[in-house]
């Protein structure tokens, strides 16, 4: 315990002034989180923000398990983006208050996951002579590995939904369906359904059990401009990469989310 508060004051130390103050604010107001909805009975909420601390540690576990070095501005853009998706997104429900804020964060994410794959083929090819992968190739690995990774995250999303009955795939009300489900002669012809205004739903004993205002989708359009604004956000680091191998000089704002083996 001791060598770790000795390695945590330490790494402390080395942050510059900026990674500090991002660092130490966010974490009070996590800690302040977890005390207020502790003291509300919400044990879920407050395991949330011992998630977020736990996460918020990742970034020095890995510098020193893959003697690997971080640059600052990938690392206080991880700090709140783990903080926007848990204290601020799942306990304050920004995503329900604020349109578009899932998009916005799976946007970023995107954009970091491609830093991220970047730098694994980039730092290979810098420091294997036998081999020189060609910038396209490091940008498309880079791109691929985004996707990916929000790919992967899309299928945790629906396993959590199904085995713990709760709502990572968030709903949405839709007014148009086009369906082959309906075709009432099963020829495969779609059946369109237009300006959808209400829809009962009923148990299986016919009691009516809600009426909602239009068809609810569950989790299809959340899950497909997930994907989508993931696709953005890889494509453009991609893209910021790709002019960066031909151009260090110029396009100097990729060093920012490089990440660089420690000498």
């Amino acid at each position: 315990m001791k060598s770790f508060i000795k390695r945590a004051k330490q790494y402390v130390q080395n942050m510059s002034k900026t990674k500090r103050r991002v660092f130490f604010v966010l974490r009070l107001l996590i800690i302040v989180c977890m005390i207020r909805e502790l003291m509300t009975g919400d044990i879920q909420n407050g395991m949330l923000c011992i998630l977020s601390l736990f996460l918020f540690a990742l970034p020095a576990f890995a510098e020193k398990t893959f003697k690997i070095d971080l640059p600052e501005g990938l690392e206080i853009t991880i700090y709140i983006f783990i903080f926007s998706a848990e204290i601020l997104g799942e306990i304050n429900n920004f995503y329900g208050l604020i349109p578009r804020f899932d998009e916005v964060l799976h946007t970023i994410n995107g954009f970091l996951c491609a830093s991220i794959g970047f730098s694994l083929i980039y730092l290979l090819n810098e420091n294997i002579t036998s081999i020189k992968l060609s910038p396209l190739f490091v940008s498309i690995v880079a791109f691929c590995f985004s996707m990916t990774i929000g790919v992967a995250w899309e299928f945790f999303e629906y396993g959590m939904d199904n085995l713990l009955n709760i709502d990572m795939q968030k709903d949405e009300y839709v007014y148009k369906i086009n369906t082959v489900t309906l075709d009432p002669d099963v020829n495969n012809k779609v059946v369109s359904l237009n300006d959808i205004d209400k829809t009962v739903i009923y148990d299986s004993n016919g009691q009516e059990l809600v009426t909602l205002d239009g068809y609810l989708d569950i989790g299809l359009h959340d899950t497909m401009m997930d994907l989508i604004v993931n696709f953005i956000g890889a494509s453009v680091f991609s893209v910021i990469g790709y002019l960066y191998i031909h151009n260090k000089e110029k396009y100097k704002l990729a060093e920012s989310f490089l990440t660089r083996k420690r000498e």
